[in-house]
């Protein structure tokens, strides 16, 4: 079998089509939960501590930014042109975007596999008896007789 055959049945195969199509819609997902975190919950959380941006939330890591920061507030984006900045706010806003996308994707599993556990607990129609052993139980019948 050529390298061209090998590689167009392995494209072609069932598994290798479903792992894109979900890669695909996993992608458009994350994209989903990342702007409802974003745009939706973050700034709810924010509101509720006293009109936080998560987004802005920083230590200075050098003088500079320190300096730059006693004329005023400086978004993330400025106090990062002037020098390095521990953004920790960044990272909650991930974490949050994390575990809602877990928890989404553990819905998702859990109803998968109780469609599962459905069609596992229905009864499998019996085997019909094999020919041979329909005979041996005839024999069997007519010795008794």
């Amino acid at each position: 079998m050529g390298f061209i055959q090998e590689f167009r049945d392995f494209a072609v195969r069932g598994n290798v089509i479903d792992l894109a199509v979900g890669v695909i819609i996993g992608g458009a997902f994350g994209k989903i939960v990342g702007s409802v975190i974003d745009d939706l919950i973050m700034p709810l959380v924010g509101m509720a501590i006293g009109n936080v941006d998560f987004n802005n939330l920083y230590f200075p890591l050098v003088d500079k930014v320190s300096e730059a920061m006693k004329a005023g507030p400086l978004s993330l984006v400025d106090a990062r042109k002037i020098g390095p900045v521990f953004a920790y706010g960044s990272f909650i806003t991930v974490v949050i975007n994390f575990m809602i996308l877990a928890f989404c994707i553990f819905i998702m599993v859990k109803a998968i596999n109780s469609m599962k556990k459905k069609e596992a607990a229905k009864p499998a129609a019996p085997a019909p008896t094999p020919a041979d052993i329909l005979l041996l139980t005839e024999i069997r019948d007519l010795l008794r007789k």
